[in-house]
């Protein structure tokens, strides 16, 4: 009797580590897989959530709002200064307004790639080009993009920036500086644009300490674009509220031109009867080769010569690829150049 109980408790331990082993395996193999594949979906779900559904951003520009959703990463640039800031970035655009014109007017450090599309002129880009690149955003000026908005909204979210604050609304430097980190935030570049300010504060502090070391910081400038117009020489007089002016305050210089009005794209316009008043400062000039104003039109002209800053030798020429419009990286170039010139 002894003997039966003992063989029939055992039988019963025996049975219920079975089923505890039964139990728990089928528990360990449920409960795992759910959550495997809850983790799995949740992944897949999180993966897929990321890709298909990337974050809208509504972005403010010169013309409104505008909605771009993820990062663009074909980027058409109808303004100079825009593709400048592009580049600056580390991105190439696949479309530039005029790149014959940049390449020539605009001297930054960073190439145009060769499979860059060239889509027409700055006024009046070729649409259908545009359209065909497949862009996911356009970038322009407000006074070239103002007219037909829409259209370039339909082939591209557009984004338009308006380089020339009226008056009492800031500076043209400032509008420089907020456009490119607008423009950084929206390609997911703000820490690129980071080290691109960086290094141009850098330039401004070498700059302005090799001036103050020379003494060239005491007098003033004037800063002028020279060209024919007409058979007649026409002069560009950068203002205080220019972008040019605001770099070259930067590294120390103050501009002697103080017109009797606001000028809103930052120059006053005149011929060599305006520089009698600016003749005590340096004279800096923005001259292309191919219409060297100066030594052809000017070279005999007996105002131009009575000057006291040709007479003393103190004229500088910034070059004709000097773009006094652009971005930081031509910012950049302006006060290395500034500097060596007034130094050397």
């Amino acid at each position: 009797m002894r003997s039966m109980k003992g063989l029939v408790f055992i039988v019963l331990i025996f049975a219920l580590v079975l089923a505890g082993c039964g139990g728990g395996a089928a528990s360990n193999d449920g409960g795992g897989s759910t959550a495997a594949q809850n983790s799995d979906q949740g992944a897949a779900q999180g993966g897929d959530n990321t890709e298909a559904t990337p974050e809208t951003r509504t972005i403010k520009h010169a013309l409104g709002e505008t909605e771009i959703t993820g990062v663009p990463k074909r980027i058409v640039a109808l303004e100079w200064l825009y593709a400048e800031d592009v580049l600056a970035l580390g991105v190439q655009p696949v479309g530039i307004a005029d790149i014959e014109g940049m390449n020539q007017w605009v001297n930054i450090p960073v190439e145009i790639g060769s499979d860059v599309t060239d889509v027409g002129t700055r006024q009046e880009p070729n649409l259908e080009l545009i359209a065909s690149l497949k862009p996911d955003l356009i970038i322009g000026l407000k006074s070239n993009l103002e007219a037909g908005y829409d259209t370039y909204n339909s082939i591209a979210p557009t984004l338009v920036f308006d380089p020339y604050p009226v008056e009492g609304q800031g500076d043209q430097y400032e509008e420089m500086v907020n456009t490119f980190n607008t423009i950084a935030d929206v390609l997911g570049k703000k820490d690129e644009a980071a080290k691109v300010l960086s290094d141009l504060d850098q330039t401004y502090a070498d700059a302005k300490a090799k001036l103050e070391a020379a003494g060239m910081t005491e007098k003033p400038f004037a800063l002028a674009m020279g060209y024919s117009n007409q058979n007649a020489v026409t002069f560009r007089i950068s203002t205080d509220n220019s972008l040019a002016v605001k770099i070259l305050e930067h590294i120390g210089l103050t501009n002697a031109h103080k017109p009797n009005q606001f000028e809103v794209y930052g120059f006053t316009t005149g011929d060599v009867e305006a520089l009698p008043a600016l003749q005590d400062a340096n004279f800096l000039h923005i001259i292309q080769d191919s219409d060297n104003v100066i030594e052809n039109q000017l070279k005999d002209n007996p105002v131009w010569k009575g000057l006291n800053f040709v007479k003393e030798d103190r004229v500088y020429a910034l070059g004709g690829d000097m773009w006094p419009y652009g971005g930081p990286l031509s910012a950049q170039t302006m006060a290395q150049k500034t500097a060596d010139l007034l130094t050397k």
